[in-house]
């Protein structure tokens, strides 16, 4: 059995390096057929820019063609010793250099158009002969790995395994010490414990669950790794406050904070609050873009008693 028939689509990268290999190699034979010696086939995209547009710069034809520059200068180089291209031309402001087809690398022009039309022709034959057109699904392919790499998607599907294994639980007095640790971790990092952040921390039943407001932990491997509180307010303006969130950063990357930000979100609205209110900190990009994700908007606020809070936000729980 073929090895690909067993890996899936896991191995698609490399079983695309084995189709490469096969067509390079058969490129290999074509240029010699019609006596184009010396060439090598990973050089044609700079050779054919070269010769439809001239010269270029090393940083045009990286754009143009889809290379990383290193890529290109390695190629121009090659190129260079074997003849085919000049580098040492300057361009008519004399401020950049560019590089073009030295007179060997004109010469081949001729044997190259005549092999690129038969190539074409017998491509478009395969093309014909294949249930799926290869050449537009590398196209599609091209876009949508534009959009998001290989690397991004699998990611994100790591993430949302991950993600999958964490339980969002209720508050109990066995969690008192993760609560404190995971918010006094993040806050000494970027800020210092203030008086506030000490009382709530260490009476979490006296200042927030006595107090009508809750506390949710996320578990993952039934490890508390996150926390977040719901603080009921005495405020006209606002019924309840997202605070004290917090994820250890050994588990960073399975949208734990989102998890428990929607499962606060969720709370605040089955104990009938219209608004949930929240107090941060610009320096905490990601957090910020949390809130917003979460669909909390900045606010004027009020005077708070943290010294690190400058920014305000609300989130209109009817909506």
């Amino acid at each position: 059995m073929n090895v690909f028939d067993k890996t899936g689509k896991m191995a698609l990268g490399s079983r695309m390096r084995v189709l490469t290999a096969k067509m390079t190699d058969d490129a290999a034979k074509i240029y010699e057929m019609y006596n184009v010696e010396g060439f090598v086939p990973k050089w044609f995209p700079v050779y054919f820019l070269l010769s439809e547009e001239g010269e270029k710069t090393i940083t045009e034809i990286a754009e143009e063609i889809g290379h990383s520059q290193p890529s290109v200068t390695k190629i121009v180089k090659e190129m260079t010793k074997e003849g085919f291209i000049d580098d040492s031309i300057q361009s008519a402001d004399k401020r950049r250099n560019v590089v073009a087809l030295s007179e060997k690398g004109m010469a081949l022009s001729d044997k190259i158009k005549i092999q690129c039309q038969d190539i074409d022709n017998a491509v478009e034959l395969m093309l014909n002969e294949a249930s799926h057109n290869l050449w537009e699904a590398i196209k599609e392919w091209e876009h949508l790995l534009e959009k998001k790499s290989l690397f991004k998607r699998v990611q994100d599907q790591k993430k949302t395994r991950e993600s999958k294994e964490v339980e969002i639980v209720e508050y109990e007095e066995k969690y008192q010490q993760a609560f404190k640790d995971l918010n006094q971790e993040w806050i000494s990092t970027y800020f210092e414990m203030e008086e506030a952040d000490y009382k709530v921390l260490d009476h979490p039943k006296e200042y927030i669950l006595d107090k009508g407001g809750k506390i949710l932990v996320a578990l993952y491997q039934n490890e508390p790794i996150g926390v977040c509180a719901l603080i009921k307010m005495n405020d006209p303006k606002y019924d309840f406050e997202m605070a004290k969130m917090a994820v250890s950063p050994r588990v960073q990357g399975k949208s734990i904070g989102w998890l428990l930000g929607q499962a606060i979100v969720k709370k605040a609205k089955e104990m009938g609050g219209s608004t949930l209110y929240l107090e941060s900190n610009t320096i905490l990009g990601p957090a910020i873009n949390l809130y917003y994700k979460l669909g909390f908007e900045k606010v004027a606020g009020n005077p708070s008693p943290y010294k690190r809070a400058n920014i305000h936000m609300v989130l209109d729980l009817k909506d």
